[in-house]
Order: structure tokens, then C-alpha cells, then sequence
């Protein structure tokens, strides 16, 4: 997949902005502030529907303003399997927003019916600082990356995982009104626990599949990146390795009763990362934890371009701080191969990124802001 052109209006610090890319690399440079990491936020929207930083969509509005809106000219790769366009190579996409009302994508001017029902036909992958929530934050974090992922290439899995949602919203809160009421009707908490058992097992085997054939991706770029030194792993730790569903919600009733909330199933899964036996947060120093995070990143899209048979757009946020000079290497030997397209760098020293990207060999546009 290839960006030639976005087009920005009232997004965040832009009130109106039109870029021009190449279709292999390009950099952009400039200070704190004046908006890099909002143009590949942008293009991120443009795929997923959202901000991957703020998903307030009424906070990226410019200051001041009543909408956004951003646009942009795609090209698919000639051997990508995507639904865009049927087999149309260009398309164009774009992403609104004015407050008070529903946020709005269109395909070639068409309006989807459902967001959801966009995700995986523009393919992406960003890499960024605010990737650290990974390794630092709960298991909230690291499931969303799952989900996002799988998402990209199997839209079944994420109207599952929206469908699971929504049941467990409404199993908790009829769990309250037991509370509030002094009642109970363990007929009508069946009927919630059957269909979340259903969506839960298959989001289980879905993640649990995902995982087993994640895992040598990772493993491998984490190893071009570090150089060999190090050993990592990840593990996916689910209730449902206890017993199945069913078994989980009977034993786990009168704590649930308890707290008014489902203490127990695959909104609880987690993603264990480790380095060298252990957890990478406790033992990880500040450049093999960002290995860890490129190399989960890089695993994605190695993931992703093998199975959607296309190559996803890469997005670099502010990639080569805290790098070591080696490392920063492997990754540039790493993207000067045949299996990177399209690339997004974001950067604050324009010398360091035009030194690193001379060293591809590839073309690349440099834009200042």
C-alpha cells in the first residue's frame, strides 16, 4: 500500500496542510511541536478510524474549530489482495469529524455504514514511544494490540470481540441491578453467559493462534536488532486455560455477585513479555525494552505482509532515540531489504535521519515542518 498524497484541514495543529510523499521513504523533521507525530497520526486515522494517541475525537479538532477533516490518495500494491475498489489500484479515503456528530469515513466517496467495516483495507503498522504502554501498562494494552492485529486480516475476529463487548457491558450491568434491587434471576445471567461463552472460546482459540504463529516472527526480528545477545518470549495467559467458560462463571458467581462486576473470562487475558526468563518491565534496560517494542512492531507487519499478500504502510515516531549505534543499524539494514514498501520516519535531528537514511541506498523525500 502507498500514500502519494494526504490533505489535512483543522487536524490538531494543522489548519490547512497538503503533503506529497515518495513511495519509499520519507522523513519528517522539525521541532518539538510543530507536528510530525500529527502526520502520522493522520495517516493512522486515515486506516483505523481513530487517533492512535487520543481517541477523544473532539481533541483533535484544531483549537478553535468545528471539525477535521483529512484525505488521502492511495495506491495498493499490484499483487495485494485488498477488497478496495474491487481491482482499482487507486483509491481515495477520507476521515471527518464535527462535533456533535458522528465521525464519518468515506471510500472513493462512499460513506461505510460501520467503521469497523474499514479496518484491514488500508494496512499499517506504527511504531512509537507511546508503544511503551505495552510493557508498562495493563492487560488492557497488550490485548488491544492482539486484537488489532488480528483485526487487520480476519474481520470476523473483531465483530466477535466487538459482539463480546457489548454482551459483557450488559451482563454487568445486570449484575448492578441485582445489587440495587435485592434480587436475583440466575435464568435471565444464563442468557448472557451462554452467548459470552461462545464468543469467548473463539476469541481464545483465535488469540491463542495468533500467538503460537507470532511468536518466530518476533523472535526473529528481535534478534536482528539486538544482535543475538538476548532471548525473549511472549506468553498468552488466559482464564480460559483454567477450564472452559461455563466451569469459570459458576465458580467465579458469588464473587461476581459480589463486586457487580464478571471478574472472570477473555476480557482478562493477558500477554506475558519476557527477556532472558524475565519480565522485560522489571529487568529490561531503556534500549532492549525498545528493541522489544520495534521488534514486536516489525514482527506485525512481517506477520501482516505475509498474510493480507500486500505491503503495509510503516510509521517511525521518533524511532532512533535511545538507540545505540548498533542497534540503529540492524534496523537500517532491516528496512533497506525487499520486504519494507512505503515508510514514515518522524525525527527532531534532520542531519541524524538524512545521515541514517542516506545509508538505504533508497529513494526518500526529506519535509520540514
Amino acid at each position: 500500500m502507498i500514500l502519494n498524497h494526504l490533505s489535512l484541514i483543522n487536524y490538531k495543529n494543522f489548519d490547512s496542510r497538503k503533503f506529497q510523499f515518495d513511495q519509499k521513504i520519507n522523513c519528517l523533521v522539525g521541532a518539538n511541536g510543530k507536528g510530525k507525530t500529527n502526520v502520522l497520526d493522520a495517516i493512522y486515522h486515515l486506516a483505523f478510524g481513530k487517533s492512535y494517541f487520543n481517541p477523544v475525537s473532539s481533541q483533535n479538532i484544531r483549537h478553535g474549530e468545528e471539525f477535521f477533516l483529512i484525505e488521502g490518495a492511495f495506491e495498493r500494491d499490484v499483487d495485494g489482495d485488498s477488497e478496495m475498489s474491487g481491482n482499482a489500484r487507486e483509491v481515495k479515503v477520507s476521515c471527518s469529524f464535527k462535533k456533535g456528530a458522528k465521525k464519518t469515513i468515506k471510500r472513493d466517496g462512499k460513506i461505510y455504514d460501520r467503521i469497523s467495516d474499514h479496518i484491514g483495507e488500508i494496512p499499517l503498522v506504527i511504531v512509537s514511544p507511546a508503544d511503551r504502554d505495552l510493557i508498562l501498562e495493563g492487560s488492557d494494552t497488550r490485548r488491544k494490540f492482539m486484537d488489532g492485529v488480528i483485526a487487520q486480516s480476519d474481520r470476523a475476529y473483531l465483530q466477535d470481540v466487538l459482539d463480546y463487548n457489548k454482551v459483557l457491558s450488559q451482563r454487568n450491568a445486570l449484575l448492578k441491578y441485582f445489587a440495587a434491587n435485592s434480587q436475583f434471576q440466575p435464568d435471565t445471567l444464563e442468557v448472557y453467559n451462554g452467548q459470552l461463552q461462545e464468543l469467548g472460546e473463539r476469541i481464545h482459540a483465535r488469540r491463542k493462534a495468533f500467538i503460537e504463529a507470532f511468536q518466530p516472527y518476533f523472535t526473529a526480528q528481535y534478534q536482528t536488532i539486538s544482535g543475538g545477545g538476548e532471548t525473549v518470549s511472549l506468553h498468552y495467559k488466559s482464564h480460559l486455560d483454567e477450564g472452559p467458560m461455563e466451569e469459570l462463571f459458576a465458580s467465579s458467581l458469588s464473587r461476581d455477585r459480589l463486586l457487580q462486576y464478571t471478574t472472570k473470562g477473555i476480557h482478562k487475558d493477558d500477554l506475558k513479555m519476557n527477556i532472558d526468563g524475565h519480565p522485560i518491565k522489571k529487568f529490561g534496560s531503556q534500549g532492549q525494552q525498545k528493541s522489544y517494542l520495534i521488534a514486536l512492531k516489525f514482527a506485525q507487519f512481517a506477520l501482516m505482509k505475509d498474510r493480507l499478500k500486500g505491503t503495509p504502510i510503516l510509521l517511525l515516531d521518533d524511532i532512533f532515540d535511545k538507540l545505540d549505534a548498533g542497534r540503529v543499524a540492524h534496523i537500517v539494514g532491516m528496512v533497506n531489504g525487499e520486504n519494507f514498501g512505503q515508510i514514515f520516519i518522524s525525527d527532531t535531528h534532520a542531519n541524524r535521519t538524512e545521515e541514517i537514511v542516506a545509508q538505504t541506498h533508497q529513494s526518500y523525500a526529506l519535509l520540514k515542518l
